[in-house]
């Protein structure tokens, strides 16, 4: 029988977890190529043999995915599959319009063929956008479930931009091992925080022996989603964080209304900074979509280091990158803290971006006085220090989950704003872990 010629298009992570666990050893398909988006430089390389498996002895090379109509003419595509996440439904089916004018069918894939199940119980944490605070819910969820004697391992959605054979199963519990594996500042973001909570990670390429490897030393597993993907492994426990901010985007974003049609629990967010009209927006359409959903609500309380040091001065304000590019979100916590504490003005970095930076700003118009903390490679951190460094300022407001003066020198006044999650009711996290917890006990996984 003829084998179905594939495409899978993604970002350098659910693209890989689809084919690893489907595609691999599936005779039924020949998947011809990757395709790349939404991360600079991860296109141009090959999936490597040791990853591809048998029936790829020489790999599967990876496209930009602007190349995707001529790929689809060039090696006779019979499939594409649509594979990344954060992205509107809208843009979902202009891609799905490319690839059939070009005589491809078009496919997304759903839990029955791309979930794992653990031995262990797991709690998922994701998000209907990239931003909307789920890393903080992570932290929150893995912190009671150690408070109460739990051995807590943290898997995190894969962030594979380096050399993918040395990323296929990787261990954090250190800063050490942050700096052994080469980890982008983005890497940093997700994982520094558990560390510091004396949780260890996992993450890579490989998640179904990541899993494997996590479940030796863990009594449950919290999955950290990244964007607003949905779950790797079958949850027993799904819940996914809303923002306010962006209203309307729980329903009209791929796979984030999946994720909250799925979910168990929805946390709003942001509500102490949101306009109440959207707290109430979300919350009727969560009950919409999913009436069966417990609904909480959720501050995200912001602190900083230094608040002398914002007041009347001309404040440059970095912010978290993805929240800011493909998140769509023009402002984060620093800004709006920037703002209460009444600096003089936000520098605008704009007309001294360099390189990849200066990039950002042009694909990502939606962008004005705030400077996105992108750093997916060495160049790239470089290319960001150069654009703090030539941006005129008094003080650099650091609004990142990771600590960038770890990762490079800034020779101008700083201060680091953190932000963690306040659920507000009607039931607190303790509850609902408490009952969940119950019910694994009485009945097993």
């Amino acid at each position: 029988m003829k084998k179905l010629r594939v495409i899978i298009m993604g970002a350098a992570g659910r693209d890989f977890h689809n084919f690893n666990v489907y595609f691999r050893d599936n005779d039924a398909y020949e998947v011809v190529a990757f395709t790349a988006t939404q991360i600079p430089g991860i296109e141009g390389r090959i999936y490597p043999p040791e990853l591809a498996g048998k029936n790829y002895p020489n790999g599967i090379p990876i496209y930009p995915e602007e190349e995707l109509a001529r790929l689809i003419r060039d090696f006779d595509i019979d499939q594409v599959v649509f594979a990344y996440s954060d992205v509107s439904h809208e843009y979902v089916m202009h891609k799905a319009s490319i690839a059939l004018a070009n005589g491809a069918d078009f496919r997304l894939m759903g839990p029955k063929t791309t979930m794992l199940k653990a031995k262990v119980p797991v709690i998922s944490v994701g998000a209907v956008r990239t931003g909307s605070g789920k890393s903080q819910t992570s932290r929150q969820v893995a912190k009671i479930l150690k408070g109460k004697g739990l051995n807590v391992v943290v898997i995190r959605h894969p962030m594979p931009y380096g050399d993918l054979r040395k990323q296929i199963c990787q261990r954090f519990a250190s800063y050490e091992d942050l700096n052994r594996y080469e980890c982008t500042i983005e890497e940093r973001e997700e994982y520094e925080p558990h560390i510091d909570n004396n949780v260890v990670v996992y993450a890579g390429v490989d998640y179904e022996k990541i899993l494997r490897e996590a479940e030796k030393e863990a009594d449950i597993i919290v999955w950290d989603g990244g964007n607003n993907d949905i779950p790797f492994y079958k949850p027993d426990l799904h819940i996914v964080v809303a923002d306010p901010h962006r209203a309307g985007h729980e329903v009209t974003y791929h796979p984030g209304e999946a994720n909250l049609r799925m979910a168990n629990v929805v946390i709003i967010n942001k509500v102490d900074t949101a306009d109440p009209k959207n707290v109430s927006l979300v919350k009727e359409n969560i009950r919409r979509v999913n009436p069966e959903a417990i609904i909480l609500e959720a501050s995200s309380p912001i602190t900083v280091d230094k608040p002398e040091l914002i007041k009347g001065k001309r404040a440059l304000v970095i912010e978290d990158g993805p929240t800011l590019t493909h998140g769509d979100m023009p402002y984060g916590a620093a800004t709006i803290l920037a703002k209460q504490l009444e600096a003089s003005e936000l520098a605008d970095p704009r007309p001294y971006a360099v390189g990849t930076i200066k990039e950002a700003y042009e694909k990502y118009p939606h962008l004005g006085a705030v400077l996105p903390a992108l750093g997916y490679g060495e160049k790239q951190i470089e290319e960001l220090n150069e654009t703090i460094m030539r941006t005129p300022c008094d003080v650099v407001v650091i609004g990142t989950p990771v600590d960038l003066r770890r990762v490079m020198e800034i020779n101008k006044p700083t201060v680091r704003v953190k932000y963690e999650l306040k659920v507000l009711g009607p039931l607190s996290l303790e509850q609902i872990l408490e009952e969940f917890l119950g019910k694994v006990q009485k009945h097993g996984k």
